[in-house]
């Protein structure tokens, strides 16, 4: 676990530029990211890595700015990073209620999580992933607007199905319970065992 520990450990001598471009393109090609139905409510620079399971060590899956996505229809929340310049999908996943960040261990700026279906493979594949930020300040910006985005995506999906259905189950099962209970109570029971202990206590005083 050494290793795993150093990929994601703090270095001091890291350098991670950003250039922009020389030359700017006169034409521009439309390319559909299927981002254009959301709003963008978290950006910020970050480096991405996955946890190996074969290997046992964490591997870099890329760096580029990671973000929360809200849909303006749905509301729901999603977190995609893509890699710089070859913009790269390389995290693209709900932010579903079970998720917990994990601060990592000797760091204040990188935070791990587990995802049971992360969509930037295919097929969705689930992933042990960890991120990491330039400072402490950063990383804890992060953490809440996951767990403000996390928050809304239970709301959105929260008690109001489970509402309407538990009723409706209930009503169903209670009807013939009822009914089957008095049927046999008021027919049967009551009235032949009263007449046997009758008969007896004649008998017993001849």
């Amino acid at each position: 676990m050494a290793e795993s520990n150093d990929a994601l450990a703090p270095r001091e001598e890291e350098h991670d530029p950003h250039y922009e471009p020389v030359i700017r393109l006169t034409e521009q090609v439309e390319t559909k990211t299927h981002e254009e139905d959301e709003d963008v409510l978290f950006k910020m620079r970050a480096k991405l890595f996955r946890f190996s399971t074969e290997s046992s060590e964490w591997k870099e899956r890329g760096t580029g700015d990671v973000r929360l996505l809200q849909h303006k229809e749905t509301k729901k929340v999603r977190l995609v990073m893509r890699r710089d310049k070859t913009y790269k999908v390389c995290a693209n996943h709900a932010i579903t209620a079970d998720m917990r960040l994990q601060p990592n261990i000797g760091s204040d700026r990188s935070w791990v999580w587990k995802v049971a279906a992360d969509y930037s493979e295919t097929p969705p594949t689930s992933e042990t992933l960890a991120i990491r930020f330039a400072n402490a300040e950063n990383a804890q910006q992060f953490k809440d607007a996951f767990e403000s985005a996390q928050k809304t995506n239970i709301e959105l999906a929260g008690p109001t199905p489970a509402s309407e259905e538990t009723p409706a189950s209930e009503e169903k099962k209670d009807e013939p319970v009822d009914e089957k209970k008095e049927e046999p109570v008021e027919e049967t029971k009551e009235e032949p065992a009263e007449e046997p202990k009758a008969a007896e206590e004649e008998k017993k005083e001849d």
